[in-house]
């Protein structure tokens, strides 16, 4: 099999959504040896050659991947920005204080859960998301909420002096997957509604959570792979990277289990491919 890579060189700004790279699983395929490989750092640091504008983790209170010291690590092996994902703990906002990444998106974290399920509630908890906002601003972190394509949330994460929002795209990417194309365009659709609506408010707009690339008609994943049957309908990567309301896609799970196939930087070629496209084909 051959495989071909878009030159990053060919790449630019203005041709797709950023393209931040989650590398959480890299360290849950770590922790299930409980040694020092396959190394989130050196993950990123692949994922930075391959094209990665930025680099997304999730420190979770259990830390059931990446760890304390992967975090400094991060920070100084990498000069492309770093999204810290993170619960509003004091704990947290104390390590996130002490790291000082340019990035910070603020989610809702349940122990039980197996991923990040749903946004987070800032009208509900309106006081504690408005001091960490101020509290990580003092620190030089751009924050962002990670919250559902709901009215409610996107005007109290305004209120709240976030300057941006993640949209959770957990939605759309299960019907995507379920194949419910009434589902998928009902999604779209609060999607973006959601997105014009922050943008409206001064917010800048992300998107993540779920979303994949389609899966060819042979069973391989699209990629620069020869002989794979090109599948017809748009991926759900796709559907959300052609709004042109997203400034930033943050991709995880299906980004690095597509790598298990096709290698990391083949991957990430694939997925800035399929944003750039879909940008291409919306304007």
């Amino acid at each position: 099999m051959s495989f071909s890579v878009s030159p990053a060189a060919q790449l630019t700004a203005h041709d797709a959504p950023l393209l931040g790279v989650n590398i959480d699983h890299v360290a849950t395929l770590r922790n299930a040896r409980g040694g020092a490989f396959p190394d989130p750092v050196v993950a990123a640091q692949w994922a930075v050659e391959g094209g990665a504008d930025i680099i997304t983790f999730h420190l979770r209170e259990d830390r059931r991947h990446i760890r304390d010291d992967d975090v400094s690590r991060l920070k100084a092996a990498l000069s492309v920005p770093l999204n810290f994902e993170a619960a509003i703990t004091d704990e947290m906002l104390d390590i996130i204080e002490r790291t000082a990444p340019e990035h910070v998106c603020l989610v809702p974290e349940r122990r039980q859960e197996v991923t990040t399920e749903g946004g987070l509630d800032v009208q509900g908890q309106f006081g504690r998301v408005q001091e960490a906002c101020a509290r990580l601003a003092r620190a030089g972190c751009r924050v962002s909420l990670f919250i559902g394509a709901d009215p409610v949330q996107i005007e109290a994460a305004a209120r709240a002096g976030a300057p941006c929002i993640e949209l959770h795209t957990g939605p759309l990417a299960h019907a995507w997957w379920d194949r419910d194309t009434s589902a998928i365009a009902r999604e779209q659709a609060r999607l973006l509604a959601g997105l014009r609506l922050g943008q409206s408010l001064g917010l800048r707009t992300h998107a993540g959570h779920g979303l994949a690339l389609a899966v060819s008609r042979d069973g391989w994943p699209q990629s620069g792979l020869t002989g794979a049957a090109v599948a017809t309908e748009p991926s759900s990567t796709a559907i959300v990277a052609a709004m042109p309301e997203v400034a930033e896609l943050h991709i995880g799970h299906a980004l690095v289990g597509h790598a298990v196939l096709v290698g990391l930087k083949q991957a990430i070629a694939d997925f800035r491919a399929e944003s750039i496209a879909a940008r291409r084909r919306a304007t």
